[in-house]
């Protein structure tokens, strides 16, 4: 049930959910985002730090040893800012790329294959005290705000916690040289960051959790608006029995020309009904002049009784002809010896073949 509308009782169909991606809403959390790429960053600056590394300590030794020897003029500026620009992208674009990867899979794990740009203007709400007022009382805006403010907890205490268990450790740096002292500075804040982290993924679950809640939740349907969207998708009762009744009475104005021309009325006895006619004259052999099932089958059996119409009941014949021959087609081959049977019985062919 719906918390802010209790007459929303139903859960959205599918046609409900697929408009709402259509029109770009999909329950999908930043939080999980963010942690996800700051995960990575971490994992990734972990295993890469020796690469790192090697490749500031060369830049660093060629613009401060190296560097200093060269004569300065255009071309070996040219060719030290080629050669910077070379070493930062080598450095920085399989970062980011890696970066990207991971932040384009996580959006498509959390709402799969979509692609949407469309810009709602209906949607921008220009009367700003009641867009306030609907932001302070906004459940979700409750939570954003708690959210926010345990992460601005949790990000301040991590290095606080992990200052306390290092302050033994501070006294003997005095005695590190600068390399020393770069190292320890970068383990430490790489301890504080993974402190922060363990929550911060813990908060990235339960946001995805109340995010694909309050996305459920936005989506609930009213009784009324279940039965509107069935009564759609089926058409409406009293437009679709006008039509069927519209059809009927095409089929029996059909029926009453071919029928009555019939030789013989093949049933099922009640579910189906083939009008059969053979003349040499007109095909090789037996042709279907009409079929129907149930009210269908009903008139034709009616008008082959007011038109004197023999009528044989002979369920698997039937079945077989209703399902494989269409109307003015004659029938196939392999029906020929059960058709020519019944026909054989018949006074009209009986008179005819003495």
């Amino acid at each position: 049930m719906s918390r802010e509308d209790p007459s929303r009782t139903e859960k959205a169909t599918p046609k409900r959910v697929k408009k709402a991606r259509d029109e770009g809403s999909v329950a999908r959390s930043g939080e999980v985002s963010t942690v996800c790429v700051l995960l990575t960053a971490v994992i990734s600056l972990r295993f890469m730090g020796e690469f790192y590394f090697k490749n500031f300590n060369e830049i660093f030794n060629w613009f401060f040893v190296e560097g200093l020897t060269q004569t300065l003029n255009q071309q070996t500026v040219y060719r030290m800012f080629l050669w910077s620009l070379m070493k930062m992208a080598l450095l920085i674009l399989p970062f980011m790329i890696l970066i990207a990867i991971v932040a384009y899979t996580n959006i498509r794990l959390q709402i799969g294959k979509l692609w949407i740009f469309k810009i709602k203007w209906d949607r921008i709400n220009l009367n700003i005290p009641a867009a306030l007022k609907k932001l302070m009382i906004s459940p979700d805006a409750l939570v954003r705000l708690g959210r926010s403010v345990l992460q601005a907890a949790i990000v301040g205490f991590a290095p606080y916690l992990v200052i306390k268990q290092e302050l033994p450790n501070l006294i003997p740096l005095f005695h590190q040289n600068v390399l020393g002292i770069s190292s320890y500075m970068l383990l430490v804040a790489y301890k504080m960051f993974c402190y922060a982290l363990v929550p911060m993924i813990l908060m990235a679950i339960a946001d995805l959790w109340w995010t694909r809640y309050r996305y459920n939740d936005n989506l609930m349907m009213t009784k009324e608006e279940v039965k509107d969207e069935r009564r759609q998708a089926e058409g409406d009762p009293e437009v679709k029995a006008k039509q069927q009744r519209k059809f009927f009475e095409f089929m029996s104005m059909r029926l009453s020309s071919s029928v009555p021309r019939a030789d013989v009325v093949i049933t099922n006895p009640t579910h189906y009904a083939i009008a059969l006619r053979y003349d040499i004259t007109e095909a090789p052999a037996p042709m279907v002049l009409a079929k129907g099932a149930d009210r269908i089958a009903k008139r034709i059996r009616d008008l082959a009784i007011e038109n004197d119409i023999p009528i044989h009941e002979n369920p698997p014949l039937a079945q077989a002809l209703y399902k494989q021959v269409e109307i003015g087609e004659t029938i196939p081959e392999e029906m020929y010896q059960a058709v020519a049977a019944i026909l054989a019985r018949l006074a009209k062919f009986k008179s005819r073949k003495g």
